[in-house]
Order: structure tokens, then C-alpha cells, then sequence
């Protein structure tokens, strides 16, 4: 990545820190020197005792417009992840509060996964398709996540003129870093076949697009830089 354009980062904030992306995005931030303050529900703040006097915590829902205007006061970055939660609007609520009240000129990066398009040049299989929706039905039903409020906050990001970065993430693994992933503008790319990638590194995607002006109004769908559909391209090349 190009990490020579963006202006210094010296404080960041990550909603949604409690759960296993947040607590990578805070370690990573930690690691670059930053001053790091984290949002997560109430019920969650003890997932963070693990970073106990290194970061501020701000309790509260991420949806609520006030909990995050007081988290991203001063913040040069914003690492948000859209998680769905429930069917009461938590994505598209977490990524308005954001957009409205992160410092002007912050650069906001962005979680979700590749079933949200960017255009219509994203390519789905059928399977894929079908796989998604009924998630979307069954969770809906049981009021576990809303899949489709994603959508939603993605509709948000892409409409702002704020400096965005949607990061789209293939499926997830656990294991130690294999380093930064590579991304394609459009899902359905060759390169992304193997639909996976580790969760840490996920994480040091996000952290370096805060950094990468050439990521600014882009929406990245990214896969493991060691998986067999990257290693094949590497090798025709």
C-alpha cells in the first residue's frame, strides 16, 4: 500500500472494539504508537481488561449518536465495525452516527463482508447468492442479526463525501498473521475464488487504509495474500 499521502495519525478510535476484529483493530493501533480509544456495549467492556490503562474506553450502544460523538472527538481515524446486531438499524445507525460526528477531514475506515456490493460490476455466484439470503431470512426471523442493514450502512458510506474506505471481507479464520491481503475492486474476480482470510490480517488491512489516500472512496473486497487463488495468479504472472 501507498502510506505517504495521508496526513499523520496520532489518535484513533475503533466502535464495536469488544469483539475479535475490534480487539485486533486495537492491538494493530497499538502497535503503530497511536492513542486509541474504543467503543463497545457496556456488557462487553470487560473483553478489553486485556489492555487495561493503554486505551480509553466509552461504554454505550455504537448506534447512539451521542456515545460516538464523544469517542471520535479529537480522533484523526475511525475504525468501525458494521456488525448487524438485532433488527433495530445497528449497522446503518453505527455508520450514521460516524459519518455525522467524526472530525472533519478524519479518515474513516469501514467493516463488512463481500455480499455487499459496491456496483454492478460485482459478480455473485448462485450458491453464494442463495447461501446469503437465507441467512438473512432465518436471522431476521429469529431477531439475531439483519443482514440486510448492512446494505444499509453501505448505501450511507458510499452516498458520504467524508474520506471512507469500506474494507469487504471474504470469510474469516483464525491463525498468525500471513501478512497484508490483496484486494480487487469487484467480488467475482479469479483472485478471490478461495474466500478466505485470516481475521488478524483483516485487521492490518483496515489500520493501513488509514494511512492509503489510494483507498480513499474505495470498497476493497480482500483474501488472504497466501490463499491458493492468490498464489495461482502469482505463479501465471
Amino acid at each position: 500500500m501507498d502510506t505517504g499521502r495521508s496526513g499523520r495519525i496520532r489518535k484513533v478510535c475503533v466502535v464495536g472494539a469488544s469483539g475479535k476484529l475490534g480487539r485486533y483493530l486495537v492491538s494493530r493501533a497499538l502497535d503503530r504508537g497511536w492513542e486509541v480509544v474504543g467503543v463497545c456495549r457496556e456488557r462487553s467492556v470487560g473483553k478489553l481488561d486485556g489492555f487495561a490503562d493503554r486505551i480509553t474506553v466509552v461504554p454505550g450502544d455504537t448506534n447512539d449518536p451521542e456515545v460516538i460523538r464523544r469517542a471520535v472527538a479529537g480522533c484523526d481515524g475511525v475504525l468501525t465495525v458494521l456488525v448487524p446486531w438485532g433488527v433495530r438499524q445497528y449497522s446503518s445507525g453505527t455508520a450514521r452516527a460516524v459519518l455525522d460526528h467524526a472530525e472533519p477531514g478524519a479518515r474513516l475506515v469501514f467493516s463488512c463482508g463481500w455480499h455487499v456490493p459496491r456496483d454492478d460490476k460485482d459478480r455473485y455466484t448462485r450458491t453464494f447468492t442463495a447461501s446469503v439470503r437465507i441467512v438473512t431470512l432465518l436471522s431476521r426471523a429469529l431477531r439475531v442479526v439483519d443482514v440486510d442493514d448492512q446494505l444499509a450502512a453501505a448505501r450511507l458510506i458510499f452516498a458520504s463525501d467524508r474520506r471512507w474506505t469500506l474494507v469487504r471481507a471474504s470469510d474469516l479464520e483464525e491463525g498468525e498473521s500471513q501478512g497484508l491481503p490483496v484486494w480487487t475492486r469487484h467480488v467475482g474476480d479469479p483472485l478471490l475464488k478461495s474466500n478466505l482470510t485470516r481475521r488478524v490480517d483483516f485487521a492490518l488491512f483496515m489500520v493501513e487504509a488509514l494511512t492509503d489516500d489510494t483507498l480513499v472512496h474505495e470498497a476493497p473486497a480482500i483474501v488472504g495474500r497466501l490463499a491458493p487463488s492468490v498464489l495461482a495468479r502469482r505463479d501465471e504472472s
